[in-house]
C-alpha cells in the first residue's frame, strides 16, 4: 500500500511538473488567510495569497481558473502552486481567445501587469496582413472582453510592439504623450520627458 502511495505521489509530481504554464480549473475547497485550496482534476492545488488577484472575492465551491506556476515537494508531498496574478496566466488566456497567438502568427512580446488593476501587453504580427492589436481585441471586442471578464474587469491595454525602442516606448506610455524619449543603451535605461499634466498619466499608480 505504502509503495503504491509513494509511486502515485511521484506520478502526480511528474505529471504536473510537465504541465507548468498550463491553465487548470478547479473548485474552491478551503479558504485560509494565506492560501486557497482548490480541487482540480482529483488533485489538491494551492493558490497562495501572492498569486491571487487582490480585488477578487473568493467563495467556497466556486470554480476558478489559474495557471500552474510551480510544482515542488513539501512535507506533505507534491505541492502544486497555481496563480491568477502571474503575467503567464494572462498570456495563456490570450492564447485561448486568440487563435493567431496560439498558432504563432501573433507574438506576445512583453507584458507589464498589476493584477486586478491594469495590464499593458505588447503584441507583434509576423504576417503583415494581420493586425495584431485588432486580432487580440476581436470582433466588437469579443476576445478582449472574455479576458477582462475572467480577470475581474482588469483594464487591458494592447499595443503594437516595435523593434525601434523609441516608437515602442512612446506607444507603451500612451495615453500619455512624451515630449521626448532619451535612451541609454549602455545602462539600458530610458528617460521620458513629459509635460506636467501628463506625468500622472504616464506613471499610473
Amino acid at each position: 500500500g505504502v509503495c503504491m502511495f509513494i509511486q502515485n505521489r511521484v506520478e502526480v509530481f511528474e505529471e504536473f511538473k510537465n504541465r507548468t504554464g498550463e491553465i487548470i480549473s478547479g473548485d474552491i475547497r478551503q479558504i485560509n488567510r494565506d492560501e486557497i485550496f482548490l480541487n482540480a482534476e482529483k488533485t489538491e492545488v494551492v493558490l497562495p495569497k501572492l498569486e491571487q488577484i487582490p480585488s477578487e472575492k473568493y467563495r467556497r465551491g466556486e470554480n476558478l481558473r489559474a495557471v500552474i506556476k510551480d510544482v515542488r515537494w513539501s512535507s506533505r508531498g507534491p505541492e502544486i502552486i497555481v496563480s491568477r496574478s502571474d503575467p503567464m496566466f494572462l498570456t495563456r488566456l490570450f492564447e485561448l481567445e486568440v487563435p493567431e497567438i496560439y498558432e504563432g502568427i501573433i507574438e506576445v512580446k512583453a507584458i507589464a501587469r498589476e493584477a486586478g488593476e491594469r495590464t499593458k501587453i505588447a503584441v507583434y504580427s509576423n504576417d503583415t496582413r494581420i493586425d495584431a492589436v485588432g486580432a487580440c481585441v476581436g470582433m466588437k471586442g469579443m476576445r478582449i472582453q472574455a479576458i477582462v471578464k475572467e480577470l475581474n474587469n482588469e483594464k487591458i491595454d494592447i499595443i503594437n510592439w516595435s523593434s525601434e525602442p523609441e516608437i515602442f516606448l512612446t506607444r507603451a506610455l500612451s495615453p500619455a504623450k512624451p515630449k521626448r524619449i532619451v535612451i541609454d543603451e549602455e545602462e539600458r535605461k530610458v528617460i521620458a520627458v513629459l509635460d506636467d499634466d501628463q506625468i500622472s498619466l504616464a506613471i499610473g499608480k
